[in-house]
C-alpha cells in the first residue's frame, strides 16, 4: 500500500507463524465457540469416524491466519505505514485436511496483489501441518486505511 510516496506492502511479501496445537487449545476453543461436537470432544465417538480420532475445529486452525495478517500489518508499520489495517475477510477458504491435537501448524501469508487505488491488498493464505500437508487454504483481503 502507498501513501502516494512509499510502498508499504509489495507483491511477494510473506510472513509465517508456527504453533503446536495442544489439548488446552482445543478445550479452550470449545469453551469460546460453544462448539462441543463429539468429533472434537469425545474420543470414543471420534474413533468410530473416518478420522479415527478427535479433530480440531476447522475455524481453530484458520484462526492462525489472523496472526499472520497481523504480522503483515506490523511489517507495513515497520516500513512507515501510519494508518490502520483491517481484515475485510477471506475468500474461497477451504478446510482440506483434518487437524489433530499435537499437530504443528504453520500459517503462511503471501501478498499476491496490491490495489493501491482501492486501499487493498490480496494475499494467498494457508495452514500446513508438520508433514507439509495443506490443511486450510484461501485468500485474504486487507484494507489499508489512511491516518486521519
Amino acid at each position: 500500500m502507498t501513501d502516494g510516496q512509499t510502498q508499504y506492502v509489495e507483491i511477494g511479501d510473506m510472513v509465517s507463524f508456527s504453533k503446536t496445537l495442544t489439548e488446552t487449545d482445543l478445550v479452550m476453543f470449545c469453551a469460546i465457540s460453544g462448539d462441543f461436537d463429539p468429533i472434537h470432544v469425545d474420543e470414543e465417538y471420534a474413533k468410530s469416524t473416518v478420522f479415527g480420532r478427535r479433530i480440531a475445529h476447522g475455524i481453530l486452525s484458520m484462526a492462525l491466519l489472523s496472526t499472520v495478517a497481523a504480522m503483515m500489518s506490523a511489517k507495513a508499520k515497520e516500513r512507515g505505514f501510519s494508518g490502520t489495517s483491517v481484515s475485510m475477510g477471506f475468500d474461497k477458504l477451504r478446510f482440506v485436511k483434518p487437524v489433530f491435537v499435537g499437530d504443528t501448524l504453520t500459517a503462511t501469508y503471501c501478498v499476491d496483489e496490491v490495489a493501491a487505488e482501492r486501499g487493498r491488498s490480496y494475499s494467498a493464505v494457508s495452514v500446513t501441518n508438520q508433514e507439509g500437508e495443506t490443511c486450510v487454504a484461501g485468500r485474504h483481503i486487507m484494507r489499508w486505511l489512511a491516518p486521519e
